[in-house]
């Protein structure tokens, strides 16, 4: 099989393209946000705890930050022993753990949004709402293309490994 070395086809370039946003995304709001001692972990583990309301079974915590149970633990120990969230059994299913913020987590929660705030601002400037409708339309139709695959576990791992 050969390789196409030049100029990539716009469906490749598209992908590549998406995947570096996301990434350099990303990086840019961790950056930002180590500043204030939040690791990537710790502040999307919270994040994705205020979005998910009342509280969230690690199990589920973990599949929404996309790493596995084991790493959530640690993360979830020193947000803990800051007093940003509580383990409380489950009330379904004793073996399990559901993790609830605090009162103490929110103003830390507020600097994350802001973050995100000032992020995304910088990032969409010069974009006007008519383009941004536009991607949006197209990355929600890819978004459902993206149908689950059942071989793949919540962290993209398939039988033990990752996804490539």
């Amino acid at each position: 099989m050969k390789i196409q070395a030049d100029r990539p086809g716009q469906q490749e370039y598209f992908g590549v393209l998406l995947g570096q946003i996301a990434r350099r995304w990303r990086l840019r709001l961790d950056r930002r946000l180590q500043a204030f001692g939040l690791t990537e972990a710790r502040w999307l583990t919270l994040l994705q705890l205020a979005r998910g309301g009342g509280g969230l079974v690690q199990k589920e915590l973990a599949a929404r930050v996309g790493v596995e149970g084991p790493t959530l633990v640690r993360t979830l120990d020193r947000l803990e022993q800051e007093g940003l969230v509580v383990r409380h059994e489950a009330v379904q299913d004793r073996r399990a753990k559901t993790v609830h913020l605090t009162d103490k987590a929110t103003p830390t929660l507020r600097l994350i949004e802001d973050t995100a705030t000032e992020v995304r601002a910088e990032l969409l400037a010069g974009v006007a709402d008519a383009e941004l409708d536009a991607c949006k339309a197209v990355l929600e139709r890819i978004a459902g293309n993206l149908a689950p695959d059942p071989q793949l576990d919540a962290t993209g791992a398939k039988n033990g490994h990752r996804a490539a």
